[in-house]
């Protein structure tokens, strides 16, 4: 078990720590609402009050803690909580195919039941069961519908809420509904900068703040509620973003495809070596332009021809290209893994991956560099979504880094926790 590196607590992690204890100021609240900056000390303190408030208060009683995905909570929340519930002496046995976390602490013992709200489906999930309190982590990037169910759950007398997020857009309804209303919810607000948490060094918040530009910068690092505008990758405008070609080998191969039959299809080949991810070479049709629709086996041979004799790992590809997808698998030659599709999401590991050089663009990728110059935000929406338009390369290039980060740990982890 990873463990923990301890460091004194500010004001503002004492404060989500300890707001529900008798003799707070904030005990008769209801809920708290911890947002702000990224790497900010905010999850670990409030997961860690969450369950220091259930072991105090309740007794063989079920809880809900709710990720964006269970992969999401257990990498975010359960595995930073785990050794610093060990060093506190409160017992846990994690039984994973059940999703449950069991605790136990001078003869109590409570159940902690875990739950993904990556969906509108997802409320389904939580129905049925009574729950003495529920933990959010990421709230902001789940359903409403799921969110008030569970909140729907917590019908036992004492019953709290505890939300955690990074900020999204000035409409979404949780900022409408429950920070701009916590006085009505009463819920303790509690909004959180880098500088609350003391075990991040000044040279980690430099790099932090370097992967972000514009209204990302904003609501990442400054912590603040804005709208998006403008190019979706503004940075990529430099030509100093892309390189050449680099010369073959490489340690592995990729292949990531976006899939049109009226609409482009873009396909991108992509080597590793030394750790970064170049998009090498480029397959794209627009059958607008070229007057003339390719059948999925005329695709198909665009495949093999941008995969030449290459070993290639996987093509991951658009989840809803069922046709093509069949048409790959029936010859047997690659393995296809379907894309994950959530485009805000991927959009921001793909800013980041791009901004870190995590992933590069080589300049013979000239339909990618055509589409980075015009990929833009909708300033029409009254949410975060992109404008449907020269987004075939951006989508492909999205579904590779979404596969690429998948299972893997999306960033540093520092915390402050009790000695």
């Amino acid at each position: 078990m990873t463990r923990v590196k301890y460091k004194p607590f500010s004001e503002k992690q004492l404060k989500t720590l300890l707001w529900w204890c008798s003799g707070s100021p904030y005990c008769g609240k209801d809920a708290v609402i911890c947002d702000g900056a990224v790497r900010s000390g905010k999850t670990l303190c409030l997961s860690l009050s969450y369950v220091l408030w259930a072991m105090q208060t309740f007794e063989d009683s079920s809880f809900a803690m709710c990720g964006k995905t269970l992969g999401a909570l257990r990498r975010n929340v359960i595995t930073p909580l785990l050794p610093a519930l060990s060093d506190l002496k409160i017992h846990a046995v994690d039984t994973v195919s059940k999703n449950l976390l069991t605790l136990s602490f001078m003869g109590r013992e409570n159940r902690f039941y875990l739950f993904s709200g990556k969906d509108e489906g997802s409320a389904a999930l939580i129905q049925g069961i009574t729950l003495s309190g529920v933990l959010f982590d990421e709230v902001a990037l789940m359903p409403r519908s799921f969110v008030e169910q569970a909140l729907a759950r917590c019908s036992v007398q004492g019953s709290k809420f505890f939300f955690n997020c990074n900020p999204e857009y000035p409409s979404h309804w949780f900022y409408r509904e429950w920070i701009q209303k916590r006085e009505k919810k009463n819920a303790l607000y509690l909004h959180f900068t880098m500088n609350d948490n003391p075990s991040l060094s000044v040279e980690m918040k430099q790099r932090y703040k370097s992967l972000y530009a514009g209204a990302f910068q904003r609501r990442f690092i400054n912590g603040e509620w804005v709208s998006v505008s403008g190019a979706v990758y503004p940075f990529m405008d430099s030509p100093l973003m892309y390189c050449e070609r680099p010369k073959e080998p490489m340690d592995e191969y990729c292949v990531s495809c976006d899939y049109g039959t009226v609409n482009p299809t873009s396909m991108g080949l992509w080597g590793l070596r030394d750790g970064i991810w170049y998009r090498i070479d480029e397959y794209y049709y627009d059958s607008r332009t070229e007057h003339s629709a390719r059948t999925d086996e005329e695709h198909y041979e665009g495949l093999r021809a941008l995969a030449g004799e290459r070993k290639v790992k996987a093509v991951i590809i658009d989840p809803s290209a069922r046709s093509f997808t069949e048409v790959i698998r029936r010859h047997r030659q690659y393995e296809v893994i379907p894309a994950e599709n959530s485009v805000i999401d991927g959009i921001r590991k793909t800013f980041s991956a791009l901004k870190e050089r995590r992933v590069v663009i080589c300049d013979n990728c000239k339909d990618a560099i055509r589409e980075f110059s015009l990929y833009r935000w909708d300033e029409n929406k009254n949410s975060d979504a992109v404008v449907k338009e020269n987004d075939h390369a951006m989508d492909d290039i999205r579904y590779f880094v979404s596969y690429m980060e998948s299972g893997a740990d999306d960033g540093f982890l520092a915390v402050a926790a009790f000695r």
